[in-house]
């Protein structure tokens, strides 16, 4: 069976206080820090006979074994976790891409559930779920004192049925409550648009389509344009993307990097430690890159974000990323559970760890919240009567003749699109944003390949004697 290598931001960790009552030790403990290993199984069984033999309710042998082997996991960090078979199934289905539910992806934090980042044109995020939420309740009950998955259990049903959470949102003077319609979430992983001459790679998530997907949709996309000649530039859009599979988040980096390393990840043994390097071929073919993150960029965005920043072929802007920069192995250890274990951690090419304080932009852009709708009403002009703008506007002007038809038809098109970004700035700030960045770089003559070597990292892994991405 297969083993996956997970860069996703996904964390099961909860703490609960309880009351409790003493009736004498269970059995008779050293005191010493010499206990063998086999000595502190044998108080994990006597303990498992004594909940088997005297808890206030019979309990499922399978399940209380499960459940000893979950906290074994959980208590190491949010990232490690058992596996079932009922979410290892689910694990193998996320990764094909397709699965039912909200669209949401969470973890945990401080006993409450964390929502890491909305999937895009799923329910959730049509319902204004934003990442850095908290959900407290779900149809009234309260998830405090749950674990994730047991949150996570909560939140399922019926396509088709509806459910209520809760939200507390930073910002937010009180919690609100959000209704929302469970569906069947197909995840579309690269969507492609056109913004003037710019290029829009919005890329969702990192499971097996994604590569191959991005390869055919960008080849499309230029295609739409009218050729590599006419294209500005290309925005990288990673924002709200939680990550997925490494080795997915390998391939995007070496699609837009001809030489030198991508990522390098170090377990707990020098020999464990790998390198992978990109190989010749820029699908871009030199044109200016930004990358755009925020707070849901987590782990194989950030992968690929810190490779194309290290290399300085892409300019990162938007607001700091999630800050997850551990690999987990999902290792099978029955025919139909797992594991999920944190077995290194990654490195950008400069070697740069960025786990726990993410990764900084380049520029820092903010996304204004929207206006409300009443405030689009105050904003409204009174009257559709033009005024005096310009020396066009002014009564028996002199005409400029001195442009062929050819040439005013061209500036009235490079206007209409000056007013289109404009007109974007309101709908998605930080991607405006990006798309002047390329029109600058693209007036400036920018090329990939004009970067001086001594403005890239000195570790790019070139002498590690290993070329392109390892599947798994």
């Amino acid at each position: 069976m297969r083993h996956y290598l997970l860069a996703g931001a996904i964390g099961t960790l909860a703490g609960i206080t309880v009351a409790t009552q003493f009736a004498g030790p269970l059995v008779a403990q050293e005191s010493g820090k010499n206990a063998s290993v086999y000595e502190q199984l044998d108080l994990f069984g006597n303990v498992f006979e004594r909940v088997r033999a005297d808890y206030v309710e019979q309990v499922d042998d399978k399940k209380l074994i499960e459940a000893a082997i979950n906290g074994m996991l959980t208590s190491l960090d949010p990232h490690s976790s058992f596996l079932s078979a009922k979410d290892y199934d689910d694990m193998q289905t996320q990764t094909r891409g397709s699965f039912g539910g909200l669209g949401i992806e969470v973890g945990q934090e401080d006993g409450l559930v964390k929502v890491i980042s909305p999937i895009d044109d799923t329910p959730a995020a049509e319902a204004g779920v934003k990442a850095g939420d908290y959900i407290t309740h779900v149809n009234g009950e309260s998830l405090m004192g749950l674990n994730l998955d047991e949150a996570v259990e909560k939140m399922r049903g019926p396509v088709g049925s509806e459910i209520k959470i809760t939200i507390l949102r930073e910002g937010e003077k009180e919690p609100f409550d959000l209704t929302i319609t469970r569906d069947v979430i197909k995840l579309t992983v690269v969507k492609t648009r056109i913004e003037g001459h710019a290029v829009v790679l919005r890329v969702t998530t990192f499971n097996d389509e994604t590569f191959s997907t991005l390869k055919t949709e960008m080849a499309k996309a230029i295609e739409d344009a009218g050729g590599i000649e006419k294209v500005t530039g290309f925005v990288l859009d990673l924002r709200n993307n939680p990550g997925g599979l490494l080795n997915q988040a390998i391939e995007v980096s070496d699609a837009f990097l001809d030489r030198g390393e991508i990522v390098s990840t170090r377990g707990r043994k020098t020999e464990d430690s790998e390198r992978w390097n990109a190989k010749t071929g820029d699908l871009a073919q030199g044109k200016p890159m930004v990358v755009l993150i925020n707070g849901g960029s987590a782990s194989a965005s950030e992968i690929v974000t810190g490779a194309l920043q290290d290399h300085r072929r892409a300019i990162v802007v938007g607001t700091k990323s999630f800050g997850k920069g551990s690999v987990q192995t999902v290792m099978p250890v029955t025919s139909d559970s797992a594991i999920r274990l944190t077995t290194a951690r990654y490195y950008t090419p400069s070697g740069r760890s960025i786990q726990a304080l993410g990764i900084q932009p380049d520029i820092i852009v903010e996304q204004p919240a929207p206006k409300p709708k009443d405030e689009d009403e105050a904003n409204k002009p009174l009257t559709e009567s033009k005024f005096l703008s310009s020396e066009a506007d002014l009564r028996g002007a002199l005409n400029n003749d001195s442009i062929s038809d050819e040439e005013r038809k061209q500036i009235e098109e490079e206007a209409k699109q000056v007013a289109a970004t404009a007109k974007l700035r309101e709908e998605d700030y930080q991607l405006a944003y990006a798309v002047d960045i390329l029109k600058g770089l693209a007036a400036v003559d920018y090329h990939a390949q004009a970067v001086p070597e001594a403005a890239k990292p000195a570790n790019t892994g070139e002498d590690s004697g290993q070329e392109g991405a390892k599947a798994e």
